[in-house]
């Protein structure tokens, strides 16, 4: 994404957080007094919309840059609004971990000042686009930031699920499940699972087995330009397709998960200077 003026703002606020609410309320006031247009009200994510769907399509619809006052999932969540539009979004932490949120409460109006003077830097995030198909029916499809996962319920059997490569066969995983992760998604359930922590700005794509039934299936890393398809072969009650932890769909036995490289990326804005390896050490304790 090349560095463009940002003329109008739009807000995303962390739900059932007051704090964050007062915050945005603030920054409204803030672009008000110098005269920089925002688009919308604060918008408050909720997977239950509620009236709020016009403000979700206006804000990246609209806006040249998109504050979130939230934490990583809510930065799941926006990735997931901004669809196939090409807009910055600026991070601010009120969450815990914040992989994704990298600037304080108190960085706020600086770091947008220098966006405004075009003193930015932008680190462009990988996404990924999967498709469920049942048949020759497509039942659902979303992007995703983090990871497209396939696991069972905590009663289920073990599942088999078949994985090709550019419709090249790899291996067929008997395990509790398997997550499909971006580098973005490394530190997240994949990490949790054993797999690797990928740098942000590889090309490259993860697939982690989950408590795998045979000790010698280990993640694979692929390049994220493949096109991958996940076929469930046993049927199992309970098997989830979840994308990102945040939206989820039931899978029968012979249904296909394909994936593939979104067209677009999640485009934040990252401080100056900014040492991926030490926020890796902040987060994992590294050292402590």
């Amino acid at each position: 994404m090349e560095k463009r003026p940002v003329k109008k703002v739009g807000i995303v606020v962390k739900p059932n957080d007051s704090a964050a609410f007062g915050t945005a309320c603030e920054l409204s006031d803030w672009l008000r007094d110098h005269d920089i247009e925002q688009i919308g009200a604060p918008c408050v994510w909720s997977e239950s919309p509620a009236g709020n769907e016009n403000e979700r399509e206006d804000i990246p619809k609209n806006a040249d840059l998109i504050v979130v006052l939230g934490g990583d999932g809510t930065m799941i969540s926006t990735a997931r609004m901004v669809g196939d539009h090409e807009v910055l979004v600026l991070g601010i932490n009120y969450g815990s971990l914040g992989y994704l949120t990298d600037f304080r409460i108190e960085e706020m109006t600086q770091s947008i000042e220098a966006i405004l003077r075009g003193e930015y830097d932008i680190d462009s995030r990988v996404m990924l686009h999967a498709e469920h198909w049942r048949g020759d029916e497509m039942l659902a499809k979303g992007r995703v930031l983090n990871d497209v996962v396939i696991n069972k319920a905590a009663l289920a059997r073990i599942i088999e699920i078949e994985v090709s490569l550019n419709d090249l066969f790899v291996n067929s995983f008997r395990a509790d499940g398997l997550i499909v992760s971006t580098p973005t998604g490394s530190t997240a359930y994949n990490l949790s699972a054993g797999g690797p922590i990928i740098y942000p700005s590889m090309n490259a794509v993860v697939l982690t087995p989950i408590c795998p039934f045979t000790l010698t299936n280990r993640p694979i890393v692929i390049p994220d330009s493949a096109t991958i398809e996940l076929k469930l072969l046993n049927e199992n009650e309970g098997v989830v397709l979840t994308l990102d932890g945040q939206i989820g769909h039931t899978l029968h036995s012979g249904d296909c998960v394909r994936i593939r490289k979104s067209r677009t990326t999640f485009n934040l804005v990252q401080p100056p200077n900014r040492n991926y390896f030490d926020v890796l050490r902040n987060k994992l304790k590294w050292g402590r």
